[in-house]
Formats: structure tokens, C-alpha cells, sequence
């Protein structure tokens, strides 16, 4: 393409079935938001119908998505059950809005199951199982003790989101694997290194860098019911220093348990600390969470800043496709376990 500016390409199929040469002259804006937890993982799509002529596609369709340059080739945006359609008019517009098709079924449904004096790689594989995926487990956190754990008149797609939240751990669905490993290591579920990229100012339009000193504390502190002394005891993670100390609302049924929810929510106030927003003129459809993101030619302070990707939403409508990212603060934290 020398000589001549690249242009953004995309492709959509229904159900396997090619339609971007049928709904290219009608598209006016595809959207697709992907988080580090798989709920968020979302398609927009909104298309004109001013002749009338579009028909509504059935509620179990799924749409599979490219997004890319004519320069660099199209990059497999993922799969998506549609799940919302909205008709609006005049102008008539028909919106699709889909959710990973890996949402669908078993995952949902609610079940009533106890894990007792197994490992979180055992309970990983055994949500998978059930639900026709392939587990990965980072190897740091498979072999991770479990007293016990409750699934209580809850989904598999719940339980798993709550047990992300108190390992500390990125807990996805791609491609019908089921992922589990540590935020901001930088690794797959297997162990592989993410690759890093390196963003200058030149590459976006827009900025927000955000430090709050205010919503950092010393230390956390967690509440546990001792069975040996039938009392309630508490541990800290890091210090009780002047900068206040943060009481997690929950009381654990063990120490182990405490230790392990102060440390999972130090680690996440650590990062929260710093944010970042770039809004890259030239979208990267290939950016996508927990990625390592190095950005320079800003201040010393953001530069100097080993920044993790939280969410990536990539758009594209009549402006052209854009990149819009939400960074926080890698902690080089090494809490031990």
C-alpha cells in the first residue's frame, strides 16, 4: 500500500455466513469493549435500515468479528451470542448488541456446591469440565490449597468472577478455554510472556494520566472467625502507619482465607493508585487486557510507569477505527503467600 494512506477493513459473519458486503453500505458504527473479566466482553453494532429492508436476526445468532488494516491484515475479534436488538426510527436503525458466546447455557445457571480440602487448579478444572472448556490454571496459583469455599445458590459465571476477585486473578473465557492466572504478571495462563508495546504521543489524540495519593492506605486489614479460640481475629497486610488502614467488610472462615483477600485487595489498591487513558488515532485491535503497555514522549511520571491494559474498546464508524485504552499502574509488589 505504498503511497497511500491504510484503511481500516472488518468482516462480520451471522452463523458462519459472510454479510460485511451486505451490511458494509449500512453500517454506522461496530464497537466491541473487552475487559479483563469475560462479563464485560461486549459487540455494538449499529446499522441504517432507512429502506426498511433489514430483517431482525434470530436471538441465538452469533456474529464473529474482524477488525484491522488493509497494510497489516484483519485481526479475530472473537465470537458474539446476540443477546439485544433494538429497532429505533426516523431514521431507522437497527442496533445489535452480543455478549461472548461462551455466556450461554450451564454457565448460568445457578448450583449449590461445597469445595473442601481441594486445590483452585482442582476447582478450575472441574467449572471447566462441566461446562465443555479447556482449563488453564497458571501455574502459581493451581496448586494454591483450598479449605473451603462455598457455591451458594450461585452461577458458575459468578462464582468463578468472585473467585478471580479474592486471587487476585484475571478469570476469562477464549475460545473455549477457561483462563485463570495472576493480574499483571504479563503471562498467559501457561506461563508464555504477553508481548509488550511501546505507545509514544504520536500514536493518539488523547490523554488522561490520574495519581490520587487520597485512595491509597497502609495497609489492609481482614477479619477471621478463629475455631480454636471461637473468637474473631484479625491480619494485616502491610503497614498501620499513619496512612490508615482499610478493614475488608467480610469475616473469613480461616486465617488462610483472611491472608489471602487483604493480599488480593493491597495488591489491586497498588495499581489503582495511577491510571492512564489513551485514545490511540490509529486503532490496535490486537491491544487487548493485561498486555504490558510502556508510553513515552509524556511526562517523566507516566513514562517512567510500567502501565497494564484493564480494558480495550476499538471502534469503528465514519471517523475511522480508533483504539481506546484504560491503563493502570503494574505493582511491583511481591506479597508472599
Amino acid at each position: 500500500m505504498s503511497g497511500s494512506n491504510p484503511k481500516p477493513r472488518w468482516k462480520v459473519t451471522l452463523d458462519g455466513h459472510d454479510l460485511t458486503s451486505t451490511i458494509a453500505p449500512r453500517l454506522i458504527s461496530l464497537k466491541i469493549s473487552v475487559c479483563r473479566q469475560y462479563s464485560a466482553d461486549q459487540l455494538d453494532i449499529e446499522l441504517s435500515d432507512h429502506d426498511g429492508k433489514l430483517a431482525l436476526p434470530p436471538k441465538t445468532a452469533t456474529l464473529q468479528v474482524w477488525l484491522g488494516w488493509d497494510d497489516i491484515g484483519l485481526t479475530d475479534m472473537g465470537t458474539f451470542a446476540i443477546d439485544e436488538l433494538e429497532h429505533t426510527g426516523a431514521p431507522d436503525q437497527l442496533i445489535l448488541r452480543g455478549r461472548s458466546a461462551h455466556l450461554r447455557g450451564d454457565l448460568r445457571q445457578q448450583r449449590e456446591q461445597s469445595y473442601t480440602d481441594t486445590t483452585l487448579g482442582a476447582i478450575i478444572s472441574q467449572l471447566a469440565g462441566r461446562n465443555g472448556l479447556t482449563p488453564r490454571c497458571h501455574a502459581s496459583l493451581a496448586d494454591t490449597f483450598v479449605d473451603h469455599v462455598e457455591q451458594t445458590n450461585e452461577s458458575d459465571i459468578n462464582f468463578l468472577t468472585r473467585l478471580g476477585k479474592h486471587y487476585d486473578a484475571v478469570a476469562t473465557i477464549k475460545s473455549g478455554v477457561l483462563i485463570f492466572c495472576p493480574i499483571g504478571q504479563g503471562t498467559t495462563a501457561t506461563g508464555k510472556p504477553l508481548p509488550g508495546v511501546t505507545l509514544v504521543r504520536v500514536d493518539g489524540d488523547q490523554h488522561r494520566y490520574h495519581a490520587a495519593d487520597r485512595d491509597a492506605y497502609g495497609g489492609i486489614r481482614a477479619l477471621y472467625d478463629d475455631v480454636h479460640t471461637g473468637k474473631t481475629e484479625a491480619v494485616l497486610i502491610g503497614t498501620d502507619d499513619g496512612q490508615g488502614v482499610k478493614t475488608l467488610r467480610t469475616i473469613y472462615a480461616s486465617r488462610s482465607n483472611a491472608l489471602r483477600a487483604a493480599r488480593s485487595e493491597y495488591r489491586r489498591l497498588l495499581r489503582g493508585i495511577r491510571t492512564f487513558e489513551y485514545t490511540l488515532s490509529r486503532g490496535r485491535p490486537n491491544l487487548y487486557p493485561e498486555m504490558h503497555i510502556r508510553v513515552g514522549t509524556f511526562k517523566p511520571e507516566i513514562d517512567d510507569t510500567d502501565w497494564i491494559i484493564v480494558r480495550a474498546e476499538h471502534s469503528l464508524d465514519e471517523q475511522g477505527l480508533i483504539t481506546r485504552l484504560e491503563l493502570e499502574h503494574r505493582s511491583s509488589d511481591s506479597i508472599a503467600d
